[in-house]
């Protein structure tokens, strides 16, 4: 009884350094973002604050023949600085999410479609993740991440790959899927590939944001209404939601047996 209180606490202590890191300083994000990038302290600021506008204003809108060309092709560094600039802003609301993730977090993960890599170094600085299969289609934000990785000795829990197949389509004990979905031009088929590669014990963590917002400032977000239902009436059949106490737009699913 003791040793087993003994590892609990253990357990505790190392998710809660984690947070703290995270809440502290984003995991380093800014001085990784300054090196990687050779951007000056003094113009940091002025990068971060302009990262929405500066993406939004590169998608061409209705003229793209795939969602992922925006991803690959056009997007560059404009991608990292805006997802780096809703990690710093939002840092609360993140910190909830890897409470989340430590919550459910054990064995093979994959975190699909990582951004820079937040979620995707949390699971691999714990004790409880054996290995992270760390996949985005956007090469910079693969090897930012990359960098970000070695920077905090965490390297080698982690493999990067450009697609899901890159995975060779292994059983995930975990799957993490945070705000890409409402990117994807059929994210229905993308959950049945998650099903696929679930087994009844695995968990997988999803949230979607299918909205454009108010001025068009998220013009690369799916808001088709057929999409949408196929989406829900995909997931409601295929997946069963697991209670959280975590006040979060994030869900976790199991599989319907």
């Amino acid at each position: 009884m003791i040793l087993v209180l003994e590892i609990y606490i253990k357990k505790l202590k190392n998710n809660n350094l984690i947070l703290k890191e995270f809440l502290d300083n984003a995991f380093n994000l800014k001085s990784h973002l300054m090196e990687y990038l050779s951007i000056r302290e003094c113009d940091l600021e002025g990068f971060l604050a302009n990262a929405k506008m500066n993406l939004a204003n590169s998608h061409p809108g209705d003229t793209l023949n795939e969602v992922s060309d925006f991803y690959t092709e056009i997007v560059g560094d404009r991608h990292v600085a805006d997802l780096a600039a809703w990690h710093i802003t939002s840092s609360d609301y993140i910190a909830d999410t890897l409470k989340l993730q430590q919550r459910f977090s054990r064995g093979l993960v994959l975190d699909f479609g990582g951004g820079i890599g937040t979620h995707a170094l949390a699971n691999a600085m714990s004790s409880k993740v054996e290995h992270i299969f760390f996949v985005d289609i956007n090469q910079t934000n693969r090897n930012f991440v990359k960098y970000r990785a070695k920077k905090l000795g965490v390297e080698k829990k982690i493999t990067f790959c450009k697609t899901i197949q890159d995975t060779q389509l292994l059983k995930f004990d975990t799957i993490v899927c945070l705000d890409v979905l409402e990117h994807l031009a059929d994210p229905a088929s993308q959950i049945i590939t998650f099903n696929e590669i679930m087994d009844s014990n695995s968990i997988a963590l999803l949230n979607w944001y299918f909205y454009k917002g108010d001025n068009n400032e998220y013009p690369f977000h799916i808001d088709d209404s057929q999409i949408i239902e196929k989406f829900f009436e995909t997931l409601q059949s295929n997946f069963l939601e697991v209670f959280h106490p975590i006040h979060i737009t994030t869900r976790a699913y199991k599989k319907v047996r």
